[in-house]
């Protein structure tokens, strides 16, 4: 990985609060795809799109939320979902994502803030690369959970370091324990940067929502 691609990470997650991370996805926006697949390898999105269609019918309303450009989308459009909305801070982000042609809706909010659907609006809600430091921190499960359908699943991306450290791990073990859901499939620790970043591990968590 060259050093103008390393330093623009560390400047997006150097971001002090979700305005300014908004403005330099913004300015990355244009560029993302490219560094993302030739510098780095992303997988995460198809990784993580296999996993929700293992268990979500291609019918199903689903949310991508912090969807970046759209990569998710363009892997869950493999799998045949055509019902997909697209929520991400970012307007240069969406605005990329609304190229792809796959989503039905594109919404700019931020996780981890109260969002503006409605209770029960989705089938499922998938979440890549999104649950991470400086990005969306534990308590955005709380407004996912609320926004997905009961018996509706949510599939998410999680750097296994972060799980451990940052508060992941005790989240949602404790709305396991409230009984809000239930873990159905955990991926192996694979590697979502295996050109860039091959040090970093992530894993794919899908938990099923309780009948509320």
């Amino acid at each position: 990985m060259n050093k103008r691609n390393q330093d623009r990470v560390q400047w997006i997650y150097s971001s002090e609060n979700n305005a300014e991370l908004s403005e330099r996805y913004d300015e990355w926006a244009k560029d993302y795809d490219a560094d993302l697949s030739e510098v780095f390898g992303w997988i995460a999105p198809k990784t993580a799109s296999s996993y929700l269609a293992k268990y979500v019918h291609p019918h199903s309303v689903v949310l991508d939320a912090g969807a970046g450009t759209g990569l998710v989308g363009l892997a869950l459009a493999e799998h045949g979902f055509e019902n997909l909305t697209a929520m991400d801070l970012s307007e240069g982000m969406l605005r990329e994502a609304r190229n792809k042609n796959v989503y039905k809706e594109l919404d700019q909010m931020v996780l981890g803030e109260p969002l503006s659907y409605a209770t029960d609006s989705f089938d499922a809600v998938i979440s890549v690369g999104v649950m991470t430091l400086g990005h969306a921190g534990p308590d955005s499960f709380d407004e996912l959970l609320r926004i997905t359908k009961p018996l509706g699943y949510i599939v998410f991306t999680i750097r296994t370091d972060v799980y451990l450290k940052n508060g992941f791990k005790e989240k949602q073990e404790a709305m396991e324990c409230e009984k809000l859901w239930e873990v159905v499939d955990v991926s192996d620790d694979f590697q979502p940067l295996p050109i860039g970043e091959p040090e970093v591990l992530h894993q794919v968590w899908v938990y099923r929502v309780i009948n509320k």
